[in-house]
């Protein structure tokens, strides 16, 4: 899909430009739904991305965080980042807002809140930036949802906007005939993310002999995320197990033997980081062990998990990313450097997103076997002309942004008081 294909012809007509606001004299009242959990730190970089746009193109507006999760240290790093953010408990607390805004997330996560809004409220809502796919895709098995049945398309067909943020499910949601006025492309909202631990990051860094520019972050991902191991009402799945067990070698020898690339012909250094809670174990197993000797004494591979601000504050001092997952190149694409997703049909369609940024051919599809052997010399090429990959990182980034700017319009007049 050309990505001008995402737009409609009667955006810039429907909606007055954000200045508008200012007139009511009234300032909006948001409520945000997001934060689905703690486990995964794009789950958690959806919020401060989203936060982060709202503060800078809505700034008069109020805003109220109505999370699902905020433990282990996510809402002490999200206040820490915005001071005056108010987060609520209850459905009592955020219903009094004027809009709900649902956020990023690979389907309409929190459904029943939006459907109880819907009901007992009255007031607008949208939805920013999720995947949608239609009944019965294979991707949602993992997702435990229906995807757009007729229950999603109710809720969709009465939103104030519905943006999507790969262009698959744009597709699947118009030719669903969904209602909504507006139908887009809308990044993910951890594209805006920036929060930072730099003292962190620093210290890291410096123990482990990385410099900046001089390293790449490698991440590693199961077909289905384990989270029986760190999720103590999450049952043991057996299908989903040995669905992992069949295909971990054939998903991660590809980074390899981009790690050995790297370390050998770039001269680089290699750290094998998680974006999930789980994957500090994989990473060892699938990506460190196997490594020949000399490719291991230019490899870090490390074993805590971390929150998104240390994150991000690492990604921005890499010279790019080579992940089986998708919240850490989008992060650190949102901040410029450059990234290689590698997805799977697991992943539902959000991976596809980078062919609709322009960075097509740094999307690779491991279910595709003529691809594998493509990771490799693209991430090396990336390791040899930094100043390249930067540039057609910055290409992709000014694109999103421009698409967060044109989206925050949208919410910015969608919001006003009555």
């Amino acid at each position: 899909m050309n990505r001008r294909d995402f737009l409609t012809t009667s955006t810039a007509s429907a909606f007055a430009s954000i200045s508008s606001l200012a007139a009511t004299g009234k300032a909006p009242r948001i409520v945000l739904r997001s934060s689905w959990q703690t486990v995964n730190i794009g789950d958690i970089g959806h919020t401060p991305g989203v936060l982060g746009l709202i503060e800078k193109h809505i700034p008069q507006a109020e805003v109220t965080l109505w999370p699902m999760d905020v433990k282990n240290g996510v809402e002490e790093m999200l206040r820490k980042r915005f001071p005056k953010l108010n987060i609520v408990k209850t459905k009592e607390e955020a219903f009094t807002n004027d809009f709900l805004l649902h956020g990023s997330g690979p389907y309409l996560t929190a459904h029943r809140d939006v459907a109880a809004w819907k009901q007992e409220t009255g007031k607008p809502y949208g939805i920013y930036g999720i995947t949608m796919a239609a009944a019965g895709d294979p991707g949602l098995k993992i997702m435990r949802n229906n995807g757009l049945d007729e229950y999603c398309k109710a809720i969709l067909d009465t939103a104030s906007f519905v943006f999507l943020r790969d262009g698959m499910s744009l597709k699947v949601v118009k030719d669903a005939g969904v209602k909504a006025p507006i139908i887009e492309y809308g990044p993910d909202g951890a594209f805006g993310a920036d929060v930072r631990n730099d003292a962190a990051a620093i210290s890291f860094l410096k123990q482990h002999g990385l410099e900046e520019g001089k390293y790449m972050c490698f991440l590693p991902n199961l077909r289905n995320a384990p989270y029986w191991k760190v999720k103590p009402n999450y049952a043991f799945d057996e299908i989903k197990h040995q669905r992992n067990e069949e295909m971990k070698e054939h998903d991660h020898a590809p980074l390899r033997d981009a790690i050995i690339a790297i370390t050998r012909e770039a001269g680089m250094k290699v750290l094998i980081c998680p974006e999930d809670s789980t994957q500090m174990e994989s990473g060892k197993e699938l990506l460190y062990d196997p490594l020949p000797d000399d490719v291991k004494a230019k490899v870090v591979w490390r074993e805590n998990f971390w929150l998104t601000d240390e994150a991000i504050s690492t990604y921005v001092r890499s010279a790019g990313l080579v992940s089986n997952e998708m919240h850490s190149p989008i992060m650190a694409l949102g901040n410029g450097i450059p990234a290689i997703v590698c997805r799977f049909v697991e992943q539902t369609t959000k991976g596809f997103m980078w062919r609709d940024i322009g960075l097509g051919d740094w999307l690779f599809d491991l279910d595709k076997p003529e691809e594998l052997a493509r990771v490799a010399p693209t991430a090396l090429a990336i390791a040899m002309d930094p100043a390249a990959a930067k540039a057609k990182a910055a290409k992709a980034r000014a694109f999103v942004q421009q698409r967060q700017h044109e989206t925050m319009e949208i919410l910015a007049q969608a919001c006003q008081p009555a």
